[in-house]
């Protein structure tokens, strides 16, 4: 784990490089894969809708991550406003859209926070929806190194990354936890907004893997390194979710831990004058164990699963 007791100076200096090469992509911005190329450190916005100030919601001790994340004393989740993706039926929309009820945060004050998470006893610190503020959280994550902090740092993103970000976030990221929505670019238009998100997401994947591996656990069963996958199944794309478990098995590893999570619902803007009509329900119980069934014949070995909600 990259905890303050193993840095030493040279360590610090490549922390601080890699800072600064992250703080350059704002100038012209691609710090994720819209490719925006905007000068945020003047003001200007891309599809993120955020300058380079990055915003907190909220933070705090959080019990529904999986397991391995929450332990028993809580995943100490940060959550950042806006987001790279524009998703038709997120559920924390008011936030991830409209970064409602924020305040701009300083990495020095993101640094504390997290410093104070971990004197809650937290097992970790996770950040949520962090991609367009990558350089900020990762200023926050050396500075609070530098000060102690000494539990996993989880990136908990969307997916929609650009590999080469995700390359300087080396070193400084011990678990990564992406939620992987699609493997069928034409979807991931119609409902994300993005463009490329498959290609974007495999690079990805393939380098958070090259970093940390497959998950690690230890005796407590808390996680402590490794790659974390999830996938919210959508009514009507079995067959997608079916597209990422092969690319785990055939190209991550079978041993990839993986959420196959059964709690859409339709929300933000589905439903609403009858839009996105064909993903207006909740997925079924049929559907999402055939998935479920599918991952287990393809040797996914640790799968967890909402299966109790379909007795």
């Amino acid at each position: 784990m990259g905890d303050a007791s193993s840095w030493n100076e040279t360590t610090r200096a490549e922390r601080e490089r890699q800072v600064e090469r992250l703080r350059d992509r704002y100038e012209d911005c691609d710090c994720c894969p819209h490719d925006c190329h905007v000068d945020r450190t003047s003001g200007e916005l891309g599809r993120c809708r955020e300058d380079d100030t990055a915003s907190v919601g909220s933070q705090g001790p959080h019990f529904g991550e999986e397991p391995p994340l929450s332990g028993t004393a809580g995943s100490g989740t940060i959550f950042l406003g806006n987001c790279n993706l524009d998703c038709v039926f997120c559920q924390n929309w008011e936030l991830s859209q409209h970064a409602r009820d924020t305040t701009e945060r300083t990495p020095r004050e993101i640094a504390d926070i997290a410093l104070d998470l971990e004197s809650q006893g937290c097992h970790n610190v996770n950040f949520v929806t962090p991609t367009h503020v990558t350089p900020n959280l990762a200023e926050a994550i050396v500075l609070a190194r530098d000060d102690g902090l000494s539990i996993p740092v989880v990136w908990n993103c969307g997916g929609f990354e650009n590999e080469g970000v995700i390359r300087d976030l080396d070193g400084l990221v011990d678990i990564y936890m992406p939620d992987v929505k699609w493997a069928d670019d034409e979807a991931a238009r119609r409902y994300s907004k993005a463009s490329g998100y498959w290609d974007a997401a495999r690079a990805s994947l393939r380098e958070m893997h090259r970093q940390v591996g497959d998950l690690q656990i230890d005796d407590e069963g808390l996680a402590t390194r490794g790659l974390l996958v999830r996938h919210l199944v959508v009514p009507g794309f079995a067959e997608n979710a079916k597209r990422i478990v092969d690319f785990l098995v055939e190209e991550i590893s079978p041993e990839t831990y993986c959420n196959l999570m059964a709690q859409y619902r339709p929300a933000y803007q589905v439903g609403r004058d009858g839009r996105y009509e064909e993903i207006d329900r909740r997925v079924s119980g049929e559907e999402y164990r055939e998935v479920v069934e599918y991952a287990r014949e393809r040797g996914m070995t640790n799968l967890l699963t909402d299966e109790p909600l379909f007795p």
